[in-house]
């Protein structure tokens, strides 16, 4: 019963390819008995656009937005025999009004759930590229360690403003670092201070973090986040699920072998599958054995794990 609790379509993401319906019918290829919907929430400044997207404006993503969900719930009807498809939303936090926005969505759409995640620090995206992830360590005057305080401290208002039920890539931060600048990460103090209160947080509500396999294919030999995290989550007794993070159809479950080797590396032997509920409360989860994740799943290349 293969899992993904976080995924793009190109349809409704610049930066992604193919339609929605084509990401869940690879989805149900591939033997997956729960696929989540999280599209990137729209953001409602000008200036938070991104490059790819100049030609349009704060109101063309909330139109998008509309039609995500429109479709989402019209794709979970056409194939509720096949795969139980849940419906939420990335989340971004630029600046404290990003806060209500997510709240408003939330209502307004009767969201399953949120997947937590930080893409700025300071309004600047980090892991868009390179180049803006070193424009952010400018900000703070080349200070690799405010930079990494600034983001965890991003997180933890997040984190206590909206409790989203899933914590993506827990360390996006860390994506463009280099030697230099983890080193700093590894050792500073504040940093690991600043880790530790996000976890224990997050455990407190009963959140729980995502293995995000889309670190492989940028280039890193581990998932999101990296076992010196892990182990302090494992510390905290934090719950984990999994994600692809797919960006279109020929991503979905795109590493999971990889996956798979680094839950058992990292000990972890549940998983969160989430499930949605009639009876009131939006989304909930239970804890599975990761032995059982793996019994349908067929794989990009139909070859099963």
């Amino acid at each position: 019963m293969p899992i993904s609790s976080h995924s793009h379509s190109g349809q409704f993401c610049l930066h992604a390819q193919g339609t929605l319906e084509q990401v869940i019918q690879e989805a149900i290829r591939q033997g997956f008995h729960t696929f989540s919907f999280t599209e990137h929430c729209p953001r409602k400044y000008a200036e938070d656009l991104y490059p790819e997207e100049s030609h349009l404006t704060p109101q063309d993503l909330f139109n998008t937005f509309d039609d995500y969900v429109r479709t989402a719930k019209s794709l979970r009807e056409k194939y509720a025999d096949k795969i139980q498809i849940l419906i939420g939303s990335e989340t971004e936090y630029i600046r404290p009004d990003s806060i209500d926005l997510l709240r408003d969505l939330v209502v307004k759409y009767n969201l399953d759930y949120l997947v937590g995640s930080v893409h700025h620090v300071n309004t600047i995206p980090i892991d868009f590229s390179s180049e803006l992830w070193h424009k952010a360590l400018e900000h703070v005057d080349g200070d690799y360690e405010k930079l990494f305080l600034d983001y965890f401290n991003h997180q933890f208002t997040l984190l206590t403003a909206l409790q989203p039920l899933v914590v993506a890539h827990f360390d996006l931060i860390c994506l463009y670092a280099n030697e230099e600048a983890m080193q700093v990460f590894m050792s500073s103090t504040k940093v690991w201070e600043a880790i530790e209160r996000n976890i224990q947080y997050v455990v407190n509500y009963g959140g729980v973090f995502e293995i995000n396999t889309s670190a492989f294919r940028k280039g890193w030999s581990v998932a999101y986040p990296k076992p010196q995290l892990v182990k302090l989550m494992q510390k905290h007794n934090g719950r984990f699920t999994l994600s692809d993070d797919s960006h279109g159809p020929h991503q979905v479950g795109l590493n999971y072998h990889r996956g798979k080797a680094y839950l058992e590396d990292e000990g972890i032997h549940t998983l969160a599958v989430l499930s949605r509920s009639s009876e009131g409360i939006r989304t909930t989860f239970q804890m599975i054995p990761v032995s059982q994740i793996w019994s349908t799943f067929v794989g990009k290349n139909g070859v099963a794990l």
